[in-house]
């Protein structure tokens, strides 16, 4: 069982060329600043409505390919492809589907049912082990029902693993979530046979155990995960910002942010490389995705991040993140690279 990761930013051909056949992509992303659909595919494609920062192009595709056929399916509004061996797939909920005349905002019910919904499409197709999850929403910070949307999202995700017999903390997944101006709630995520190595961040307390001055209920994500193929070790850095211990740093300051937060990806490389047991991982050996909320802001966060990242893929985002104070956050993954025998 093979997987790969591929992206418009680090080609300069079609992704869909002699190399790839069709039948072997399992989905992918559509990331842009226009609101228009994506062409047609025989795969599920996340489209993320935001603006690309220093790209020549409107859009960029992102693929995830596995060796041997894959095989289409729907399932509750899910739409995935899967192979034997690893399944992804994406849901959209509309939070004005859901009543907001309950205790339960609409956000907190349509993630709640997301995740459900996820959890039940693993066990039907035996593929328990969710890997990487990828959450949009709009307004993450902003305030209904007298608190913050990105803190009734973890209400609904924490809730949901816990009605599906889910560990909340210790073996969960990578994720990152993040807000644009508008748009439905929108979930991708890559799941498999194989369960998750956690990766956790030594300058960080894990997410899963922040106090409760972050909300009433902690993230549902490890910092990192590694996930073990016969080929190859994979990794997947969730979204990673300036923090240190729980709190954000270097308040106001994109210098400072962005240079904790690269400084963060750096000790996850660490304990990844620590824990691995075949494959070093290097800054310039991953592909990323890095989220910037002030456009302004993009020259200082490029040249700070092109020497340490050398020519490895970074595809710039402009985008909300989850804490008001955090003005960029960095994420990556790493498939590409063999094991050594």
């Amino acid at each position: 069982m093979s997987l790969a990761f591929r992206s418009d930013a680090c080609r300069s051909r079609p992704l869909l060329d002699a190399e790839v056949k069709a039948a072997e992509i399992l989905g992918g992303t559509l990331i842009g600043g226009r609101p228009s659909a994506p062409p047609a595919h025989r795969w599920p494609v996340q489209t993320v409505v935001a603006p690309l920062l220093g790209y020549p192009g409107e859009a960029v595709h992102e693929q995830w390919i596995s060796a041997g056929d894959c095989h289409p399916g729907e399932f509750e509004g899910i739409a995935f492809r899967c192979s034997r061996e690893v399944l992804f797939g994406v849901i959209e909920l509309d939070e004005q589907a859901f009543s907001t005349t309950g205790r339960e905002s609409a956000l907190q019910q349509a993630t709640g049912e997301a995740y459900r919904r996820i959890f039940r499409l693993l066990a039907a197709q035996e593929l328990p082990h969710l890997w990487r999850v990828w959450n949009y929403l709009a307004d993450i910070n902003g305030e209904t029902n007298g608190l913050e949307r990105y803190r009734q999202f973890n209400i609904g995700r924490h809730d949901a693993f816990a009605a599906c017999a889910r560990a909340a903390t210790g073996d969960v997944p990578a994720a990152c979530t993040i807000g644009l101006p508008q748009g439905p709630l929108s979930i991708a995520f890559l799941a498999g046979r194989m369960p998750v190595q956690p990766v956790e961040n030594p300058r960080q307390v894990s997410a899963y155990h922040y106090p409760m001055e972050y909300g009433p209920r902690s993230p549902t994500f490890s910092r990192a995960v590694l996930v073990t193929l016969p080929e190859r070790e994979c990794l997947f850095i969730s979204g990673t910002a300036s923090i240190v211990g729980h709190r954000t740093v270097h308040l106001g300051d994109i210098f400072g942010q962005t240079r904790e937060a690269l400084a963060n990806v750096e000790a996850v490389l660490a304990e990844a490389n620590r824990l691995s047991h075949r494959t070093t991982f290097t800054l310039g050996g991953l592909a990323y995705r890095v989220y910037i909320r002030h456009a302004e802001d993009f020259p200082v966060v490029r040249d700070l991040l092109s020497a340490p990242m050398g020519t490895a893929a970074v595809l710039f985002v402009q985008a909300d993140i989850c804490r008001k104070d955090l003005l960029v956050e960095i994420e990556a993954v790493a498939v590409n690279v063999p094991g050594s025998p």
